[in-house]
């Protein structure tokens, strides 16, 4: 059994201290009962029979430097939430202070792992998990806890950098945007970050700040507090080159596409993907029962006025595709495309105001054991900048993410390492895993990642 063996703890600041509070959007809120953002890159060791310890030594204290250097930028990181009693409502109202409290960095070692172990098994490792420092904290823990966390897992012959993230700070697209720079600054000390992060949060003049919520909504519930180590599912990583993607894609479009309506490539990988989750769990016995895919849509370009380039925070809410397992197996996968096609296509403009009027009217926050209740949810980008991460040791080999709001149902999607391919983490149940490596229909899509590392 793999050991793990904590060389060192320590907490980074910023080089530059700054007197700010952010006020958070509903964006922002809506995540406060929810875990973090936890993702993070496996790399090769440079020349893993030559590096001596010493040599270890001076990687992981380079990456403290330029860490530091990076919080430079992103001076929220160092911060931490605060939560402000409303004396007149009885409520309350959070912010980020950027009062460099710092972030946490953790330098562990694996005693007998190598890249090999994480790349070349059917299923992710349970150890992966604890790749990824904070495990088990809340996003609204943000007031005591740290709100970026980094865990240098030193392997056999390769490093794992795992990153946990407040996600009341950040969305995926701003959560790389911090990794792409500080993989930047570590490469290169001298770079200037050539897209500096847009710290104030955006409001619509509708909305006065700050942001009133009762205390009562950021109550646990059952779902919520089930123990990381209680959960029973497995997770697969699924790789989809780019030829069979575009397979699928024309596939779609020549059944259901037409002049008007054009389906992507990743609804058809979704559509593909959300058949085969139905017909491993139900074979042909699907109920009429409703089942949701629910996807997480980005506002950043959306909205007319579009959000300023590096608008660092969230911009996204969640939107449901429902329609019944039964009326899944009975379609092809195209259909299944359409539908999601058409409720994306209603996310104009006017629907993301509207979704930030009434949330401001009525802010609900986003609660496990109604997210993941008979559906799916896709979380992640294939847009994400991932393999141009490097910190002078080359590209990485592969992207995990952590246990935070891990359970059956997410679908984590990134790019592959290959131009044009994807990859998706599925976390479901063991069954339902198994069968799906057996359904030659959607395995017929699937590439072997170890055949082309």
């Amino acid at each position: 059994m793999t050991k793990l063996e904590v060389v060192s703890t320590c907490v980074i600041k910023s080089q530059k201290s700054i007197e700010k509070k952010i006020e958070l959007t509903p964006w922002d809120l809506q995540v406060l009962t929810l875990d973090p953002n936890q993702k993070g890159l496996l790399f090769h060791k440079p020349n893993p029979k030559e590096l001596a310890k010493s040599s270890s030594e001076i990687i992981i204290n380079h990456l403290k430097i330029s860490l530091s250097k990076t919080l430079n930028y992103f001076p929220l990181l160092a911060g931490r939430l605060v939560a402000r009693k409303n004396i007149d409502d009885d409520t309350l109202s959070f912010c980020v202070d950027c009062k460099n409290e710092g972030a946490e960095f953790a330098h562990v070692i694996a005693l007998d792992l190598n890249v090999a172990d994480i790349l070349e098994q059917t299923y992710v490792p349970k150890i992966v998990k604890c790749f990824f420092p904070l495990n088990g904290v809340r996003n609204y823990e943000g007031v005591s806890k740290p709100l970026l966390a980094v865990q240098v897992t030193e392997l056999v012959d390769g490093f794992f950098i795992g990153c946990t993230m407040n996600h009341c700070v950040a969305d995926g697209t701003s959560f790389w945007h911090f990794f792409n720079s500080w993989s930047e600054l570590t490469r290169d000390s001298n770079l200037i970050v050539n897209k500096p992060p847009v710290l104030d949060r955006w409001f619509p003049e509708f909305v006065a700040t700050p942001i009133h919520i009762q205390e009562h909504d950021l109550i646990y519930d059952e779902f919520v507090a089930t123990p990381i180590h209680a959960q029973e599912e497995h997770e697969r990583i699924f790789h989809f080159s780019k030829e069979n993607i575009a397979q699928l894609k024309a596939k779609a479009n020549s059944e259901y596409g037409h002049n008007i309506v054009c389906i992507s490539s990743l609804q058809a990988l979704l559509a593909h993907l959300w058949q085969s989750v139905i017909r491993c769990r139900f074979g042909t016995n699907a109920a009429d029962e409703n089942f949701s895919f629910k996807l997480l849509i980005g506002a950043r370009p959306r909205l007319q006025l579009h959000l300023p380039q590096g608008y660092f925070g969230n911009a996204l809410h969640l939107v449901n595709v429902t329609t019944t397992a039964k009326e899944i197996l009975e379609h092809d996968s195209g259909w299944i495309a359409l539908q999601m096609n058409k409720v994306i296509s209603t996310q104009t403009h006017e629907e993301v105001m509207n979704f930030y009027q009434s949330w401001v009217k009525n802010p609900k926050m986003l609660k496990k054991s109604e997210v993941f209740a008979s559906s799916l949810i896709a979380s992640s980008s294939p847009r994400f900048n991932v393999y141009d991460n490097d910190f002078g040791w080359g590209r990485p080999v592969a992207v995990r993410s952590g246990a935070g709001n891990k359970h059956e149902g997410i679908i984590t999607i990134f790019c592959g390492a290959e131009e044009g391919s994807m990859d998706i983490q599925a976390c479901l149940a063991p069954q339902t895993l198994r069968a799906m490596g057996h359904d030659t229909k959607f395995m017929a899509a699937v590439t072997k990642i170890h055949d082309i590392v």
